[in-house]
């Protein structure tokens, strides 16, 4: 019961959160504003790392159903990395070699937007609509829960 309830409260909290600025490397290696990924498109953020199975299987179950979601809904995937300095060029090259050309690919070394978005654990994923408004976060990853993640982005039409 406590349980769902800390659920409801997250659940609640999260629709009121903003999406927040916070200096992050994309792909290129030029440092951005998490902000400015919000241009009226809405998106799935999901933070990963190279060590984490979960989430790369998140993010190529994504990518597998990425064309057939587009034709329905227009949406974009952000995918961040939280791999430290260290791993972080193992993050970028990974990024190309899974394929996801498609993506957003920003990288968060110094792991700030992590905690500006209280993630704790990998994988955990966002719904963020046009405006930049957090309107659904979920921790974790089981094959086919990226199906309910496509269902929250199409609601946002």
């Amino acid at each position: 019961m406590l349980f769902l309830l800390a659920a409801l409260f997250v659940g609640v909290s999260v629709s009121a959160q903003q999406l927040p600025d916070v200096k992050i490397e994309n792909q290129d290696g030029k440092v951005v504003s998490s902000k400015s990924i919000v241009d009226g498109t809405p998106m799935i953020i999901s933070f990963w790392s190279t060590t984490c199975k979960p989430c790369i299987m998140e993010l190529n179950a994504i990518n597998d159903n990425l064309y057939d979601w587009l034709d329905e809904v227009e949406f974009k995937v952000v995918a961040v990395s939280v791999d430290d300095a260290r791993t972080v060029s193992r993050a970028r090259a990974m990024t190309k070699g899974q394929g996801w050309d498609d993506y957003v690919c920003l990288f968060d070394k110094n792991q700030d937007f992590k905690r500006a978005m209280n993630v704790s654990l990998t994988p955990h994923t966002f719904i963020v609509d046009g405006k930049g408004n957090i309107v659904y976060s979920h921790s974790g990853y089981t094959p086919g829960s990226e199906q309910e993640l496509f269902e929250k982005i199409k609601a946002l039409k």
